[in-house]
């Protein structure tokens, strides 16, 4: 009998050491299997995360860019270039993070390109750095030209007034003046004799007789005199198509004629004879040569 005990107590002693022996390795696959399933879950968070962290980088570097342009510069065909492929870039990069996996090895890869592009974008952000300044000294430089080209814009214009002021004054000096001015009517006699008259029912023309003031400035030249005549009424007497300029504008005139100035006390006369009849009034003459006003003098017919 107590042989055949310690057979039965034996049996079981071994059932027992193989159900713990089940056990533990039970027991060592779940911890097994646990362990590497947090390792997993952590692999995959890190992941993640760092799939969002590239993302933000990239919206980062896309916006330093948008700003960069913000600023309007006329970028070199090397600086655009070198921003298109950078855009690409970016543009493939957030394509590739909007995945739903990424391996450790595409993520790597992606870590490496955003480096990359922060590089660029730094040297980029310098070199518009660079680009402004040169633009602000550009600009400083040209309001400077401007201002000047301003100033000497202005100088000239006073320049050239002062000259033309000079001009007026020396040619006013140099133009010539009539003197001792005398207006006679004329009636003309059928053989060509002409008698002084002062009734206008038989006068037929006016003549006009003058001496030129001595002005060592004047030239000694041929001048072109021109007669302006105005009736009683005051109304110019004179042909449309006869122009002329004095004193700065434009008129007409009733006769002229060329003198030969010697400034030698010369006494000149001019003739109008009047293709209407002459009417009672003043009749008045104004001389003009060389642009300007020469003499006046009037007449009364009665």
């Amino acid at each position: 009998m107590s042989n055949q005990n310690d057979i039965v107590n034996k049996g079981d002693r071994n059932k027992i050491y193989f159900l713990i022996v089940v056990i533990a390795a039970l027991l060592g696959t779940n911890a097994y299997l646990y362990i590497k399933d947090e390792k997993q879950n952590e692999r995959y968070i890190s992941i993640s995360t760092e799939k969002d962290r590239l993302k933000l980088e990239v919206e980062k570097i896309e916006v330093e860019l948008d700003k960069a342009n913000s600023l309007n510069l006329v970028l070199t065909g090397k600086l655009q270039e070198e921003q298109q492929s950078a855009r690409d870039k970016i543009a493939e990069l957030k394509a590739a993070l909007q995945k739903g996996t990424l391996t450790q090895e595409n993520l790597v890869a992606a870590q490496k390109e955003v480096r990359q592009l922060r590089e660029f974008v730094n040297s980029y952000n310098e070199q518009i750095l660079r680009l402004t300044q040169e633009n602000l000294q550009l600009k400083s430089q040209r309001d400077s030209l401007k201002q000047f080209a301003t100033a000497e814009s202005i100088k000239a214009d006073q320049l050239a007034k002062k000259n033309e002021e000079l001009n007026i004054k020396v040619k006013t000096s140099a133009s010539l003046k009539a003197n001792n001015v005398e207006i006679t009517a004329y009636r003309v006699k059928s053989n060509g004799k002409n008698i002084a008259v002062t009734r206008a029912g038989s006068a037929k023309k006016l003549s006009v007789k003058f001496n030129i003031v001595p002005n060592q400035l004047a030239e000694k030249n041929y001048h072109k005199i021109y007669l302006r005549i105005f009736d009683p009424a005051g109304n110019l007497i004179a042909d449309e198509n006869n122009m002329f300029e004095a004193d700065g504008q434009e008129m007409q005139y009733t006769s002229s004629t060329s003198i030969s100035y010697n400034d030698d006390n010369t006494t000149y006369t001019m003739d109008w004879v009047n293709p209407n009849e002459f009417i009672k009034g003043d009749y008045s003459i104004i001389l003009y040569t060389d642009g300007f006003t020469m003499g006046k003098a009037s007449i009364t017919l009665r």
